[in-house]
C-alpha cells in the first residue's frame, strides 16, 4: 500500500471510521473509477455498512473532493520543497525528479487525484483548480528564470509547463512497482528528459 494511503498519512481525518472510508474510497476509485464505484464498494472496503458512509460524508463526491484536495496539496508541497536555491537547471531537475517520484510512489492516490477531476462539483473543482494553478506557476517560474539567464530555450512557456507536468503526472496511470524502476530512478530519468527539452 502506498504511504499516502496508510492510516498515518491520514491521521488528520477523524474518527478512525471516517479514515477507513477515505482510504477505501481511494482504492475503489483507483481500481474502478469514480462513476463505476458504489457507496457499497467503499463501505465494504472499510468493513462498514453503506449507510454508515453517510454518517461521515454527505456523498461519494465529497469523498472524492477530500482525496483530491489532500493529494493536490501534497503534490504542491513536494514541488515547492524541491524548488530550492540554485541555477534554473538545478531547480528544474530537482522539481521534475521530485514530482515524478511522488506520482510513482503514490500512484494509487495520484491516479484518483489526476484522472477523476471531472466528477467534482463545480465548487469543489474550482478549489482544486486553484492548487493546480499554483503547481503550474512554480514550473512556469523556473522556466522563465532559465529563459532570462539564457540557459533555457523555451518559446512557449505555458505550453512547455503543461508538457513537463503531464510527463510526470502520467506516471500514475501506468506505474507498477513490481515491474518498473524505483520512483527515485524514474524521477532522475524524467529530470534528464525535462532538461533536454528546454536547454538552450
Amino acid at each position: 500500500m502506498s504511504a499516502v494511503t496508510s492510516p498515518l498519512a491520514w491521521e488528520h481525518v477523524q474518527p478512525a471510521a471516517a479514515r477507513r472510508l477515505l482510504t477505501g474510497a481511494i482504492e475503489a476509485f483507483a481500481e474502478r473509477g469514480f462513476q463505476a464505484t458504489t457507496t457499497r464498494d467503499i463501505a465494504s472496503r472499510a468493513d462498514m455498512s453503506p449507510a454508515a458512509l453517510y454518517v461521515h460524508y454527505p456523498s461519494k463526491e465529497r469523498l472524492l473532493f477530500e482525496i483530491s484536495l489532500y493529494g493536490h496539496r501534497a503534490a504542491l508541497e513536494i514541488l515547492s520543497a524541491a524548488d530550492t536555491a540554485g541555477t534554473p537547471t538545478d531547480r528544474l531537475r530537482a522539481m521534475v525528479a521530485a514530482f515524478t517520484a511522488w506520482h510513482a510512489e503514490h500512484h494509487t492516490i495520484a491516479r484518483v487525484v489526476q484522472y477523476e477531476l471531472a466528477a467534482l462539483s463545480p465548487e469543489h473543482f474550482a478549489e482544486v483548480a486553484t492548487i493546480r494553478r499554483a503547481i503550474s506557476a512554480l514550473i512556469e517560474k523556473v522556466l522563465t528564470d532559465g529563459v532570462s539567464d539564457g540557459t533555457f530555450a523555451v518559446p512557449d512557456v505555458p505550453g512547455t509547463t503543461l508538457a513537463l507536468l503531464s510527463l510526470s503526472i502520467d506516471v500514475a496511470r501506468w506505474y507498477d512497482p513490481s515491474r518498473r524502476p524505483s520512483p527515485e530512478s524514474l524521477g532522475a530519468t524524467y529530470a534528464d528528459l525535462a532538461h533536454r527539452m528546454v536547454k538552450a
